[in-house]
């Protein structure tokens, strides 16, 4: 009796019986799976009369609840389903919508009228549930449905108005083809800048670009890390994807630094002019180094501004006042977590984040925080002031790359998930679950599957949360940028669940609301005119192409897997429009590393081949496919000469055309790699290995300048330029 329960609570909570491997092979999701994901999701897996009362609650919530928690319509959906007793049925059913602008829509129907979809008994009354018809002009946005019966019974749902399709700028659907190139921020090199890229340096990247036709910059994820944890600083397993890392903030660019005697003085020391030189010159970001530097003279400015304020000159304090308004709980939640780790930290350095904190810190809503955020008002405000400087700098670059005919700008990407111990986890505790990392099962690129470490949401909990935290994510992430790319996209479908103590090989998949996503997607992508790419690399169910496809979210294409079952490289002309072509992306080698086959030898040296065999069938694949490619490209008359397709054959001539037959395609949008301008062979992040690699670390090997002024890096983009017209 017990397996039937779980199977059947498995299946209501959206956990999947199989799943088609990376091969095509249907593999089944094991009993224990299940079991272990149910736990991590908070159930008494081994207590049957608990999974009993649960399952009666699901069918309580069906079929006796009027309204849902969320409605979500969109063009292809105008109706809600109501639950109505069958002897409520005579009766009339009045409803009424509250707009976001107060404005009011009301109607009534005769229950019995409405369409029948099921009838059930419960509890010893019976039940029906009706589809009702709503206004198919409401606008679009987020308003409150209200749905009230004959008998007094009244429910209230939050309602979603979404558009069919997300943004695309007037110049893509006029048919325009674009480029950009893509950067690392933190592996820019400049003479001004800490020892690592900051928001300046992005503004240099964008004036550059522009002036060689570029239409975006794309950019790493830019989510808030932890800064009193410096030593965690994967920009994919943020602390926060609410807010930003603000050790981008380039420090003298803050206004109150041309007149802070203290921090001018601190900086132009010889002391400090030296570590300044030292940060720059490591191959390897330095991020504690960096982080020490920059968070003491940034305190030094904030006593500026303290002061400034103090003395009545208001507009940089009213403009601070503005945005922390406009963030609302959300910033100070945030900016009282950091204020908290850095406290934490400075008692105890072992307390690695809010789960090890003494317990009455750990709930945000109780006395001990809430008495601390009264007598730390100061230091909470620190970390609020330093997310709004850099939210200004990002927000300029944005705007400087507008005002130089940019048709998108800055090129965004939203991490899949974010650390288990930071500010967003910690201020919404019910919505992630602990006991279960997100992952991926086996596929080409990780054969043995990965554990991300990342806590997943839980999809029942962001229905009863009415999608606010997606909503507000999404927007979050929409400030300042004219296209957003969805790291791993397939999640807003399904998410790979790897519960605590278990093997990634071990994992399932647990399903998500998939239509109302991509409508609240596609409703923020239209409030931002923002336009959305979902990262669908590996393996992609086909209900999450069809929901890209009728949703225009660009999909993506790399260079390197654009092959046909016989091995040839698919010809520019078959990519399809609605797609951002790339020759590699930071999980991949960079060109020189393919061609080189570096990449091979490097993962061998790290284990990630189950056996010798696989990385031998692994290089003779790239042997052929190396061929492939420049056959691939003599039939675009893009011939290379002295070109034999071995590893020592590549050159500034090669990789020149393989850029060329890139912009070539048909693909509405092209993205240059800033590494393979530069010919660089270490690759940005090696997945599957975290300490085992120096991932995201890597800086370039120029600065900024020196790499846009060289002679080969313009002529290619010269190249691509004069391609995307074609």
């Amino acid at each position: 009796m017990l397996d039937s329960l779980l199977e059947q609570l498995a299946r209501q909570r959206g956990i999947g019986d199989a799943y088609h491997n990376w091969r095509g092979e249907l593999l089944p999701i094991g009993r224990h799976t299940k079991t272990a994901i149910l736990a991590a999701m908070g159930y008494a897996t081994d207590d049957a009369g608990a999974i009993e009362h649960e399952l009666h609650a699901d069918a309580v919530r069906y079929m006796g609840q009027l309204l849902p928690p969320v409605v979500v319509l969109h063009p292809h959906r105008t109706s809600v389903t109501v639950a109505v007793p069958v002897d409520a049925l005579d009766a009339p059913l009045r409803w009424s919508i509250t707009l976001a602008d107060g404005d009011e829509r009301s109607g009534e129907v005769h229950a019995g009228s409405l369409q029948e979809h099921e009838r059930r008994e419960l509890d010893g009354r019976w039940q029906t549930r009706r589809e009702l018809h709503l206004p198919t002009d409401l606008p679009h946005g987020y308003h409150a449905l209200r749905v009230t019966l004959d008998s007094g019974v009244t429910a209230c749902s939050a309602l979603v108005v979404a558009p069919q399709q997300s943004f695309e700028p007037r110049v893509l659907r006029e048919g325009s083809r674009l480029w950009g190139v893509a950067v690392q921020l933190y592996t820019l090199r400049s003479p001004a800048n800490w020892g690592m890229g900051d928001f300046a340096d992005l503004a240099a990247v964008v004036r550059e670009c522009a002036g060689q036709g570029a239409a975006f910059i794309g950019l790493n994820p830019l989510h808030a890390l932890i800064p009193g944890n410096p030593w965690q600083f994967s920009p994919y397993s943020a602390s926060s994807r609410h807010f930003l890392n603000v050790m981008y903030i380039a420090v003298e660019q803050i206004p109150e630094y041309a007149h802070c005697d203290a921090a001018r003085a601190h900086v132009q020391s010889a002391g400090f002019q030296a570590e300044l030189a030292r940060l720059r010159g490591t191959d390897a970001v330095d991020y504690p180094g960096v982080a020490n530097a920059k968070l003491h003279v940034l305190r030094l400015l904030f006593s500026q501004f303290q002061r400034d304020r103090a003395a009545g000159r208001q507009e940089r304090a009213g403009q601070f006042a503005a945005y922390v308004a406009e963030r609302g709980e959300s910033l100070q939640l945030h900016a009282l977590h950091d204020a908290l780790d850095e406290r934490m930290r400075a008692a105890d350095g072992n307390r690695w984040g809010w789960p090890v904190w003494p317990e009455q810190y750990r709930d945000p809503a109780s006395a001990a925080v809430q008495e601390f955020a009264r007598t730390r008002a100061q230091l909470v405000e620190f970390y609020a002031w330093l997310q709004w400087l850099a939210d200004t700098q990002l927000g300029a670059a944005q705007a400087l790359a507008r005002q130089l005919g940019m048709p998108i700008g800055l090129y965004g990407d939203y991490a899949v998930g974010v650390n288990p111990s930071g500010a967003e986890t910690w201020s919404d505790q019910a919505l992630y679950r602990k006991g279960a990392g997100v992952g991926a099962p086996p596929d080409a690129l990780a054969l043995k599957g990965q554990d991300w470490g990342l806590p997943p949401q839980d999809p029942n909990v962001l229905l009863a949360e009415q999608y606010r935290p997606f909503r507000h994510l999404i927007a979050a992430n929409m400030r300042h940028f004219g296209a957003l790319r969805l790291d791993h996209v397939m999640a807003l479908f399904r998410q790979w669940w790897v519960p605590a103590g278990l093997g990634a090989t071990d994992g399932g998949y647990v399903h998500y609301p998939l239509d109302d996503l991509m409508s609240v997607l596609a409703l923020e992508s239209e409030r931002h005119h923002c336009l959305v790419v979902g990262e669908d690399l590996g393996t992609v169910p086909p209900e999450m192409s069809r929901a890209m496809n009728e949703r225009a979210v660009y999909s993506y294409r790399v260079l390197l897997f654009e092959k046909r079952g016989d091995g040839r490289f698919i010809p520019p002309r078959e990519y399809p429009r609605r797609a951002i072509a790339t020759i590699t992306t930071h999980d991949l080698p960079t060109l020189v590393g393919y061609w080189s086959a570096s990449d091979i030898e490097l993962r061998r040296g790290l284990s990630l081949y189950p056996s010798d065999e696989m990385r031998l069938q692994v290089l003779e694949e790239r042997i052929r496919d190396r061929h492939a490619l420049l056959t691939a490209l003599a039939d675009e008359g893009l011939q290379v000469q002295d070109c034999d397709g071995s590893p020592a054959s590549y050159s500034t001539q090669l990789a020149r055309s393989i850029h060329v037959f890139l912009a070539r395609t048909a693909s509405a949008l092209v993205v240059v790699q800033a590494e393979d301008l530069l010919g660089m062979a270490d690759p940005v992040n090696v997945p599957g290995t975290s300490d085992e690699h120096a991932n995201w670390q890597r800086k370039m090997s120029c600065d900024i300048r020196a790499m846009f002024a060289a002679g080969h890096v313009r002529e290619l983009l010269r190249d691509v330029h004069a391609a995307r017209q074609g």
